[in-house]
């Protein structure tokens, strides 16, 4: 909360905004809401709306948000030569999902130079194709810039003619789409894997690795191969493009979702189908501890084996030769569920609010507002201010919600019953 409201502070500052549609202080709220629970959505455009100064200012909210505001409050105090104490290493573990909490500061620092280094590596591979079409003050700028969005899966876009103009570049297409998968992978699974590739005999990939890369894995296979079949001949979306690139596009249109926020095809041109598909991945996500929302990828997982297990008629839950405990398939059912109602019941009240807008738009707006990611079907300029202030809390509690639901339940293990009553089978479920 207090990054925000600094945020807002920050944006009311003389110099922020172009004069081109000024925005109040209930948009600027949203704007710096927008910005350090990295989602993405605008009510006006960036690159119109706002000076450079007021970009590098939401750019820097978008990096905060990012990193995690403990995360951001460590760093500093390592910086002043302050010690860490023992509370703040908790809830510096709890936020980067290290795996001790003596651990958490070492990876901490492990965490920024990776940070520094990949959005400084994605850069200069945009301004490869930056520097040319914009000269070289505003090509670093601009590769800078969507280098750091990427990377902390913000969605921000201030280049004129925004990310659809290289839909067929496999560039800027690719370091894009790679550093926002890399942003929803998480800092543990990525430094799992990285010290495994490293020493595979010493350091194993861990069964939560393997869960959520697999399923990674799944959704961008899966929905690569839907969007081509839906949108192939879409004269709206991949229809005017050749062959590779709508590959491509299709690609980036299935990472995208998860988090991401840029919008490499025209949202509002996709197919039904297409729409409910980007919805869903929206609701999935990306990975725990990662920079990415939604219900995450493990939820998804372990609810899919629970349905499967149900439907063959087995009890235990294997993945990788590992028993799923219980407690953690009851606790992905609980986040799923309260994700749902926080969705189902932020849609409603936008359908009160806002009586006059389209009902799949407002529904597209309040999946992306919760999941974090950004996408918009170009309604969220229309919402009025209620509605905004919806949106709002919707993306504040979206980013920390299942995170800290999940800490919730899993502190309150010890807090058992002292009676024991007896167990009642005959309930009909489904």
């Amino acid at each position: 909360m207090l990054g925000i409201l600094l945020g807002t502070l920050a944006l009311h500052l003389p110099g922020v905004q172009t004069g081109v549609n000024r925005l109040d202080s209930v948009k600027l709220l949203f704007t710096a809401t927008s910005a350090i629970c990295i989602t993405g959505l605008t009510v006006s455009d960036l690159g119109d709306g706002f000076t450079r100064f007021g970009q590098i200012i939401v750019i820097v909210l978008a990096q905060i948000g990012g990193l995690g505001i403990v995360t951001f409050g460590t760093l500093v105090a390592m910086l002043a030569g302050r010690k860490v104490n023992f509370t703040e290493r908790q809830l510096l573990r709890e936020q980067i999902s290290a795996l001790n909490v003596g651990g958490a500061v070492s990876l901490l620092r492990i965490i920024l130079l990776y940070t520094l280094v990949g959005e400084l590596a994605g850069a200069a591979l945009l301004a490869l194709r930056f520097v040319p079409q914009f000269g070289l003050g505003d090509g670093l700028y601009y590769a800078l810039f969507h280098s750091v969005s990427a990377f902390n899966n913000a969605g921000f876009v201030v280049m004129p003619g925004g990310m659809s103009q290289y839909v067929q570049d496999p560039l800027v297409s690719l370091v894009i789409a790679l550093q926002i998968i890399l942003g929803g992978l998480g800092f543990l699974v990525q430094l799992n894997v990285l010290t495994h590739w490293q020493d595979p005999r010493r350091n194993r990939l861990l069964i939560y690795s393997k869960l959520t890369l697999s399923t990674t894995a799944f959704l961008l296979v899966t929905g690569t191969v839907v969007y081509l079949a839906l949108e192939w001949a879409n004269p709206g979306t991949l229809g005017p493009l050749q062959p590779a690139g709508k590959v491509l596009a299709a690609f980036f249109q299935s990472v995208t979702p998860r988090s991401g926020g840029f919008a490499p095809l025209n949202t509002e041109a996709l197919v039904s189908g297409s729409l409910f598909l980007t919805m869903a991945l929206m609701f999935v996500g990306a990975n725990s501890g990662s920079t990415g929302g939604g219900i995450k990828t493990s939820t998804f997982a372990i609810l899919m084996g629970s349905a499967w297990n149900l439907i063959s008629g087995r009890t235990d839950l294997i993945a990788f030769g590992r028993r799923i405990v219980p407690e953690n398939v009851v606790r992905a059912g609980t986040i799923t569920a309260i994700y749902t109602l926080l969705v189902s019941g932020a849609f409603f009240a936008l359908l009160v609010t806002n009586p006059k807008l389209d009902f799949t738009h407002l529904l597209f707006e309040t999946i992306s507002a919760a999941a974090t990611v950004g996408l918009s079907m170009n309604t969220t300029s229309q919402i009025n201010d209620p509605g905004l202030l919806i949106l709002t809390v919707l993306m504040y509690l979206g980013r920390i919600g299942p995170v800290t639901f999940a800490v919730a339940i899993n502190a309150r293990r010890t807090n058992k019953s002292l009676i024991d009553y007896p167990p009642e089978r005959d309930i009909l479920v489904g």
